[in-house]
């Protein structure tokens, strides 16, 4: 295999017509470059949406009220109503693949006049009073102070957790908010911590740095929402689908608010989990899609080679002749031959993908940082993985090319090949 007479006598075969081998090998190149940079594109891509994401509970499920659309048990259609505290103890009780449940209300945002007070300053932000299972499925930093807390929620206190930007708006520069009190629609509150989320993509109504958490209890009291619930987050415990819980959920809330079976509509209802895998299988999709397309590219390349090497085995015949009158056997043609071809596709090719490599690895480090939901092309790399099984494909491809080639040369007779002209 590593005889140097041989590699020497392959190396000046190859040679022989420098411009044809170079842009046979073009072809091998121009593959498996085109394939790695389209891997590298495609986990980019895929990197800067999960990343998005961020510790966002996949396994959830959102659950609100529309009206209702059929009558029944003697109530009309497009009837209105609402959750209350109620379906909490309700759906904690009767679903035991439940896990994280955390109601929440809402209230302000941009299109409000400013809700939101402190001395000379003031804004307009998304007020939510939560419980603090909310921050375990949608999970903040703090920069500052805490979340809300079980005691908070018990003592019905009037405290909030602020945004970063709700911060940067309503106070000085440095200024330290923790203990000072700000105006939300009329009341006072005391700002017991500043956070940041960990995820951009995943919003529900507005700018989660512009939003403001306070207790729910807090909520339902100070602003006279009764035992009202805006609407449920809900989450399966490990081992169960969530899809068991919607639906039992599903079932429940009907049954407690008098909503036809067949209802549809009256539940509102978002399974995060079945959109995350559908977004999984799409990313799959993708992936298979390049993986089509990069051995397709790869073996119109492979294809010229073997064309080329049958080309240069024609040109031999004589030759081919001469070395099998002096006892060369077919075995060791054929070696040289395939040799010759796994030498031209392996070269090429591992060019190429260093190539790419290197271009995915720049692209990356020119990358501006992540900002935000606007952020969908992150981290772009090709796994390790990936390039041994290119390598791979590299050298089966070669050995493939110049098989056809190699059998060809052998299948004909010495003394016919040492006539041909």
């Amino acid at each position: 295999m590593f005889d140097r007479d041989r590699w020497q006598e392959i190396w000046s075969s190859l040679a022989k017509n420098k411009l044809r081998t170079t842009l046979t090998a073009f072809g091998v190149f121009w593959g498996i470059f085109m394939l790695m940079v389209m891997l590298g594109s495609g986990s980019g891509l895929k990197n800067g949406v999960t990343n998005g994401m961020g510790d966002f509970a996949t396994n959830s499920v959102f659950m609100w009220t529309r009206p209702t659309t059929i009558p029944y048990k003697g109530l009309p259609r497009n009837r209105r109503y609402f959750y209350n505290n109620d379906d909490i103890k309700a759906l904690k009780e009767n679903i035991a693949e439940l896990d994280l449940l955390a109601p929440r209300l809402e209230g302000g945002g941009r299109n409000s006049s400013n809700n939101v007070v402190r001395n000379d300053k003031s804004g307009a932000f998304n007020i939510y009073g939560d419980y603090p299972e909310w921050n375990l499925i949608d999970p903040t930093n703090i920069l500052k102070g805490r979340f809300i807390n079980k005691t908070d929620i018990d003592q019905k206190r009037k405290v909030v957790v602020i945004g970063k930007r709700v911060y940067e708006i309503l106070f000085a520069k440095d200024e330290d908010p923790l203990g000072k009190y700000i105006r939300i629609n009329g009341i006072y509150f005391q700002v017991v911590g500043v956070f940041t989320p960990k995820n951009s993509n995943m919003n529900f109504g507005g700018d989660k740095e512009e939003s403001i958490h306070m207790p729910f209890s807090t909520m339902q009291q100070a602003f006279n929402y009764g035992n009202i619930v805006a609407w449920f987050a809900m989450t399966s415990k490990p081992g169960f689908e969530v899809s068991v819980v919607e639906e039992k959920a599903m079932k429940l809330l009907r049954e407690r608010h008098k909503v036809a079976p067949e209802d549809d509509r009256a539940v509102g209802h978002f399974n995060l989990a079945k959109e995350f895998k559908q977004m999984t299988g799409l990313f799959a999709g993708i992936n298979a899609l390049i993986w089509i397309v990069g051995t397709g590219t790869l073996l119109a390349g492979v294809i010229g080679i073997s064309n080329i090497m049958l080309v240069i085995v024609k040109e031999r015949t004589k030759e081919i002749g001469i070395m099998r009158a002096i006892g060369a056997t077919p075995s060791k043609i054929i070696a040289q031959i395939i040799s010759e071809s796994v030498l031209l596709t392996t070269t090429a090719g591992y060019i190429g993908m260093v190539v790419g490599v290197f271009l995915i690895e720049m692209i990356d480090r020119n990358l501006p940082p992540p900002s935000g939901r606007d952020t969908m092309f992150l981290h772009p790399n090709i796994d390790f993985q990936v390039a041994v099984t290119a390598l791979g494909i590299l050298v089966v491809s070669g050995i493939v090319a110049g098989l056809i080639p190699a059998r060809k040369a052998v299948s004909m007779k010495p003394i016919d090949a040492l006539r041909y002209e």
